[in-house]
């Protein structure tokens, strides 16, 4: 598990005097933690009022795309199933693992002009993270319907003989057919009652053909044998070899309806393996939710050193400007570290949040929206 903190820290006279201040504090004397800068443009920055108004919306914003981000990681996990442990290789964002993106984040000028306001800039973020839930609800829909219908199939071809499919087992030449008198009939008989099988069922019906029954498949258990009689004698046979302990299967001999069920269990495990597919290629592109949600953070983070205290030049009503940075703590010097942010808050140094990047859901996870005091 990595933890991030992000970290805010009013500007010196340049943003390099900011860094270098905040490397010294961390990293260079004591190693309590690895930086990276988080670059942030200079965004358009409204009236205070706005700026109280957008810090609600933004706060949900955070929690709907944060929701989204785990619904493509547990996506890719349902539909990668026994390959999970390739959950992690395939969640990238921008073609790079969570963690590097996040280290080296560029701000998306095309997909996010500066020039629009923080509000616009958080409802492109809105839509375009609704779309992705869109379709991502769709694609899971139909996954679980596809799952659910292979899965009823793999049932019907694995079980107990008196259950389970028997269009990959029988064959053509194993029945009589088009008779208008007699029919082939298939029993299903435990393995320790074959010789009794064999010793009797020529005798539980005066109509049975003798010498007529053939194994035709066994499992651990039991074993499917066919016998051929008169049509007349099936109600008879059946509760005589009822009695015996040997059981009818009610099977009639349709090589349409048996190609059907195979041309479907072949449908479906080509349409999952179209799902695979579009994991490998597209899904990647949607943990672009990723994207979202570093700018999200960006903006929030943006947005919430506007309101600090003093944070306001007063001869020109601007803000002061800010250094932004990802802090990854040592996780043995988290206790220093957090003494020393205890410190240094007072003169400005603000710890936005802490952010996680974590199995199994390998995506953004703000764990917690107040100041670490």
């Amino acid at each position: 598990m990595t933890e991030f903190w992000l970290i805010s820290a009013p500007g010196e006279k340049t943003c390099q005097q900011t860094w270098d201040k905040l490397m010294t504090a961390t990293t260079r004397a004591n190693n309590l933690s690895t930086n990276n800068k988080f670059n942030i443009p200079d965004l358009k920055v409204g009236t205070l009022d706005v700026l109280v108004g957008l810090s609600d919306e933004l706060a949900k914003l955070d929690a709907f795309v944060e929701s989204v981000v785990k619904k493509v990681a547990q996506y890719m996990a349902d539909v990668l199933e026994d390959s999970r442990d390739k959950v992690q290789e395939n969640l990238l964002a921008n073609g790079v693992d969570l963690v590097t993106y996040v280290t080296r984040f560029q701000w998306d000028m095309a997909k996010y002009p500066i020039k629009q306001s923080l509000k616009n800039i958080s409802e492109i973020v809105s839509k375009q993270v609704s779309q992705i839930d869109n379709d991502l609800k769709a694609r899971a829909s139909a996954y679980n319907n596809l799952k659910g219908n292979l899965q009823n199939l793999e049932r019907k071809n694995a079980g107990s003989l008196l259950t389970r499919s028997l269009a990959d087992i029988v064959k053509k030449e194993d029945f009589v057919l088009d008779s208008e008198y007699l029919i082939t009939m298939l029993v299903v008989v435990p393995k320790t009652n074959y010789v009794d099988w064999q010793r009797t069922y020529e005798t539980l019906s005066e109509m049975v053909v003798p010498r007529s029954t053939n194994l035709l498949f066994e499992d651990q258990e039991s074993g499917l044998f066919s016998v051929t009689l008169f049509r007349k004698a099936i109600d008879d046979f059946r509760l005589k070899a009822r009695e015996n302990k040997f059981m009818l299967r009610d099977f009639q001999y349709n090589e349409e309806e048996m190609k059907a069920d195979k041309e479907e269990m072949t449908r479906l495990s080509t349409d999952k393996k179209k799902q695979f597919i579009w994991i490998a290629s597209e899904l990647p592109s949607n943990a672009a939710t990723a994207q979202q949600e570093e700018h999200e953070e960006a903006e929030g983070g943006f947005e919430r050193s506007l309101q600090a205290p003093g944070q306001q030049c007063s001869c020109h009503h601007r803000p002061i400007c800010h250094g932004y940075s990802w802090l990854e703590p040592q996780p043995a010097r988290i206790l220093s570290l957090r003494v020393l942010q205890n410190r240094l808050q007072p003169a400005g140094l603000q710890i936005e949040e802490p952010l996680l990047t974590t199995c199994p859901s390998f995506c953004f996870v703000s764990v917690n929206k107040s100041k670490l005091n």
